[in-house]
């Protein structure tokens, strides 16, 4: 299913390099960890759920790696690139063997299933 994006022939050419590269580093950075881990976590400080999920996947006794760009009040720029590249609208965004599964509480849903233990 392909997600909506504005149509190449509606960027002007001048921008768009630009807009092909917003955030590039931290998206090679997540693609990274994602190859390296079997699983990952995208969160940022003072949010509540990046927590979360980390505590549910610790509980599970899940070995993970934790990702973290900013807080409420920095690197939000950091965190639309790796929005805008995910089409995830919120953090944490978890990724399980290369697939990106949700949130927390997807996360909690499949830990319950007992899904990420196969």
């Amino acid at each position: 299913m392909p997600r909506n994006t504005l149509n190449d022939s509606l960027i002007h050419l001048a921008i768009r390099d630009a807009v092909d590269n917003v955030g590039a580093d931290d998206i090679a950075e997540v693609k990274a960890a994602i190859a390296a881990n079997d699983i990952v976590v995208v969160g940022m400080r003072q949010n509540p759920y990046p927590k979360k999920a980390c505590k549910m996947l610790d509980a599970a006794d899940l070995k993970y790696t934790y990702l973290e760009y900013g807080s409420y009040f920095s690197k939000w720029r950091r965190r639309l690139a790796l929005k805008m590249w995910t089409g995830w609208p919120t953090l944490p965004m978890v990724f399980v063997k290369g697939m990106l599964v949700g949130g927390a509480q997807d996360l909690a849903k499949l830990i319950a299933k007992g899904d990420l233990k196969k």
